[in-house]
């Protein structure tokens, strides 16, 4: 997919220019940081910027390498090999990007290690034959080292062979300025949703697997722009996904009333 209008990106450092180099090298990337930090919506920027395809894999528990290398169908009365995304992207010359790699099977490491070294190759098995990646190719992947720390990890081994990026959320003036872009409301409301978001990552104290991201504030930035009660918009796109747990809602719901 040929990424037509230019997606909305803020830089926060100088990972633009860290990608592009990683690109002309022909080097894999990989990016690290919480969910909703801006990690994909940077992968479809740089894809705009190069002007280069996007495949994008949505990486989980069942991923395996048959998903991303191929496998055999049945067409009619014939049985015929077909591409996965992984091998159109070596062939075509695209950038294919495995959004949190680590949740995919194991296999999926061992089909992409001979991609991520000088070797730039592609293994399929079971067709007995190895594909030369396209010169425009590139592999990026991302993952979130902090959830499910300790069984949802990339070896060291794996890391070292990627250029990396470290994600965060961006500081309040920035992310008040990407939320405002994002979901169109005035800046005042965005600065007081970065404010309710970095008052929760700091209390640690309420043990939540996920806190809360930028694509959390431009979910509530977007209901409050068409309409919704401020105070019922955070409720609803920033604290319920957070947790179940009826006392922590109720503790994060009273604390964000309170500063909306």
């Amino acid at each position: 997919m040929l990424i037509v209008d230019q997606p909305y990106y803020r830089s926060i450092g100088r990972e633009v220019e860290v990608f592009e180099h990683a690109y002309h090298n022909q080097l894999p990337m990989l990016l690290k940081g919480p969910t909703g930090s801006g990690k994909s919506r940077f992968v479809e920027y740089m894809a705009y910027r190069l002007q280069k395809d996007l495949i994008t894999v949505a990486c989980h528990e069942e991923t395996s390498s048959t998903d991303l290398v191929g496998r055999f169908i049945i067409k009619g009365a014939e049985t015929v090999w077909q591409d996965g995304p992984l091998t159109r992207a070596v062939k075509q010359g695209a950038i294919i990007y495995l959004d949190e790699i680590a949740e995919a099977r194991p296999d999926v490491i061992v089909a992409i290690h001979p991609l991520t070294d000088f070797r730039r190759v592609l293994y399929i098995d079971k067709l007995g034959i190895e594909i030369k990646a396209h010169p425009n190719f590139m592999l990026v992947a991302s993952y979130n080292p902090g959830y499910q720390k300790g069984f949802k990890e990339l070896k060291p081994s794996t890391r070292q062979r990627f250029i990396s990026l470290s994600f965060n959320y961006p500081d309040p003036e920035k992310e008040a300025e990407i939320i405002a872009n994002e979901s169109q409301i005035d800046a005042q409301t965005a600065r007081r949703l970065v404010k309710i978001a970095n008052k929760i990552r700091n209390l640690t104290e309420l043990g939540l697997a996920e806190t809360v991201s930028t694509r959390l504030l431009v979910d509530a930035g977007k209901l409050i722009h068409t309409g919704l009660n401020k105070r019922l918009a955070v409720h609803a796109a920033v604290i319920e996904p957070l947790t179940d747990d009826p006392d922590t809602l109720e503790a994060m719901k009273d604390m964000a009333d309170l500063m909306i």
